[in-house]
């Protein structure tokens, strides 16, 4: 399935842009956050990225994509996510993940939703913070036809005081949807 999806990637004409394997040891062990996400095929191409990447890891997703027809190929690539729980425990179950593996890398995407959102989740930075791992800033650019990772960037603690620093890196990439992005988001 992986070398079918990213012949696709290939032939479609989308560029990678990423380290050469071995030359960023944080990818190993980090927060991975991918922005902007206003499409399905965010998730193709940014697995695609990963695949070529070489790391192990896992993406959350929300729990109505998982049924019979696709548990057998998100149960290899994604965490369930019980969006409507707001008491889930998710940052307590990214943590344990990380505490229990030192080759883990997990993919979230602040936004939480491929729709235009008011402000970011916090959890992707709560995660970082708690399992005492880096944050690695990834995109997937449909104006540049480019994916990749970016900045690796180390969470102080003061999410309002980090927040605006991380979404800087993301102000000149092109989503798919430009409807569905807020690059103006507060943080508060």
């Amino acid at each position: 399935m992986k070398r079918i999806w990213m012949g696709i990637v290939r032939i479609c004409g989308w560029k990678y842009n990423i380290p050469e394997c071995g030359t960023r040891p944080e990818l190993q062990h980090c927060v991975i956050a991918v922005a902007p996400h206003t499409s399905i095929d965010d998730f193709f191409l940014g697995a695609c990225c990963l695949w070529k990447l070489g790391i192990n890891f896992r993406i959350f997703i929300k729990k109505e994509f998982f049924n019979k027809f696709t548990r057998v190929i998100l149960d290899k690539l994604a965490i369930p996510v019980d969006r409507g729980n707001r008491s889930n425990g998710l940052v307590a179950q990214a943590v344990k993940y990380f505490n229990e593996n030192d080759d883990f890398a997990l993919v979230v995407t602040p936004e939480g939703t491929r729709k235009a959102v008011k402000r970011w989740k916090r959890g992707f930075y709560e995660i970082a913070v708690e399992a005492k791992v880096p944050i690695v800033l990834a995109y997937v650019d449909y104006g540049k036809k480019t994916m990749g990772v970016g900045p690796t960037f180390y969470p102080t603690g003061d999410f309002s005081a980090d927040l605006p620093k991380i979404m800087d890196f993301y102000k000149d990439i092109t989503p798919r949807h430009k409807e569905g992005y807020n690059k103006e988001c507060p943080n508060d």
